[in-house]
């Protein structure tokens, strides 16, 4: 049942270098399918499924636990894809826009392009570019951006530090040098190396109890993979730079983590840092490539400071070709691969159409949550390291390669019955989780700490 789920989850789990027998302990479930041009829900449910199959896989290695069914692993397409979308429900209150009033798609001379000016200097170059007041919103972008040829645009835009996207369509990005790069790589870059390992080991229930994860990501992926992490017993602490906000998502993502702030430009901040990940086990990160480097801490520097870290990053566009250092969110690569291209032609609308979901983000947060637990069970089993690396761009060339969807009809729309009963306590007010799209025979899923704000916990191990 679901051929196309299975076979996106063979692949994934594949790309992990997972045992393919492990694939039998998989249950799918969940009918329907989000619309448009592309299998998204099976996608979403792949993705989920990989993450749990690699923490069914490192629970079994916990002491005292044994081998249990063939069906360990359950996962179900329709809560994937609500998931992918949010988790949380906000009980009598609403969260804060998650998009800036100059974040959009914009016709130019020539097709398309999108500006991404959530973050306040990346709003800052596009109205440099552009020549726009400070506060402009896109009634006053439109005109200037009218003026101009899209990849012109782009360019300037990112030569200014901001963030923008011409739409390209399959083809055209296929022949593009970035995204033959992006092809040439596999889904997950994975290394391994000899290591003194710390002595951790998971325990039967909670698999990651007693795991120290330092998180510095930010939206969307790595905080979704850290957040599954966080469910499965690990104590992570996200770090942040003074200056940065994201408050539309933080109740979602912050999620049984604790959160401090550090320059890491300062030597107070670097040293701190230095501190922490020497007492970390899992080290997940989204800085763009070279941006650790540049402050003095490549991954040698890393495992040197703490020897057999699982040290697991993401970027945007893939980590070789002209495009690897550039910024870049879900929506900028999905107008540059050409799935807004295809969802456009596939609906017949007249401006581009993304995934009904921010599906490349989320997808590749549970494929880093996966790699983590593979990571941890090698670890375990054969005393190595490992270093891997993910990127929406390929994560996308996946979703661009499968099949189209199956017909089936749309989900039903979230109710009651999809809420679990208890009330959570987020920083902006009262809510209620979606149930959880997996479930693992023997393990607690379930977070201890609540949402958390963001520069909240000092920046220390509890």
């Amino acid at each position: 049942m679901f051929p196309l789920a299975r076979a996106l989850s063979a692949q994934m789990w594949a790309a992990l270098g997972g045992d393919p027998a492990r694939l039998g302990r998989l249950r799918l479930q969940g009918e329907g399918a989000l619309p448009g041009a592309f299998a998204v829900s099976d996608f979403a449910a792949a993705a989920v499924a990989c993450a749990a199959l690699a923490a069914d896989e490192l629970h079994g290695l916990a002491p005292g636990t044994r081998a249990g069914d063939a069906a360990a692993v359950r996962v179900d397409r329709r809560l994937a894809a609500l998931w992918f979308a949010e988790s949380l429900r906000p009980q009598g209150w609403q969260a804060p826009p998650a998009r800036d009033t100059l974040t959009g798609d914009y016709p130019c001379a020539d097709g398309w392009i999108r500006l991404h000016c959530n973050a306040p200097h990346h709003r800052a170059a596009a109205c440099r570019v552009l020549g726009l007041q400070a506060r402009a919103d896109s009634v006053a972008a439109a005109p200037a951006v009218a003026a101009w040829k899209g990849v012109e645009l782009e360019q300037a835009v990112v030569e200014q530090g901001g963030c923008a996207a011409q739409m390209r369509d399959a083809a055209t990005w296929s022949a593009h040098v970035q995204g033959a790069a992006v092809r040439a790589q596999p889904l997950v870059l994975r290394a391994e190396f000899p290591a003194a390992v710390a002595a951790w080991s998971p325990a039967a229930g909670r698999p990651l109890r007693g795991l120290r994860v330092l998180d510095m990501t930010r939206v969307l992926a790595g905080p979704v993979s850290t957040r599954m992490l966080a469910g499965l017993g690990a104590t992570v602490l996200r770090i942040d730079p003074p200056s940065w906000e994201e408050p539309g998502v933080v109740p979602d993502v912050t999620r049984g983590k604790r959160c401090a702030r550090l320059d890491l430009k300062t030597p107070q901040g670097r040293e701190a840092f230095e501190q922490l990940l020497g007492g970390a086990d899992v080290f997940v990160h989204g800085l763009r490539p070279g941006a650790l480097d540049a402050l003095g801490l490549d991954a040698a520097t890393r495992q040197g400071l703490r020897p057999g870290l699982v040290d697991v990053c993401l970027d945007a566009y893939g980590w070789s070709g002209p495009w690897a250092t550039r910024r870049g969110f879900d929506s900028l690569v999905q107008m540059s691969c050409g799935i807004a291209e295809a969802g456009m032609r596939h609906a017949g609308a007249s401006r581009p159409v993304p995934l009904p979901v921010q599906a490349l983000d989320h997808a590749t947060g549970y494929l880093i949550a996966a790699a983590v637990l593979r990571a941890l069970s090698q670890r375990v089993q054969r005393g190595v390291g490992t270093h891997a690396r993910l990127s929406l761009a390929r994560s996308g060339a996946l979703l661009l390669d499968a099949p189209p969807p199956e017909p089936r009809e749309a989900h039903a729309a979230s109710g009651e019955a999809d809420l679990e009963p208890a009330i959570e306590h987020t920083p902006w007010g009262p809510a209620r989780r979606i149930r959880a799209p997996w479930s693992i025979d023997g393990v607690d899923t379930r977070w201890e700490l609540p949402a958390a704000e963001l520069g909240s916990s000092p920046a220390r191990w509890p």
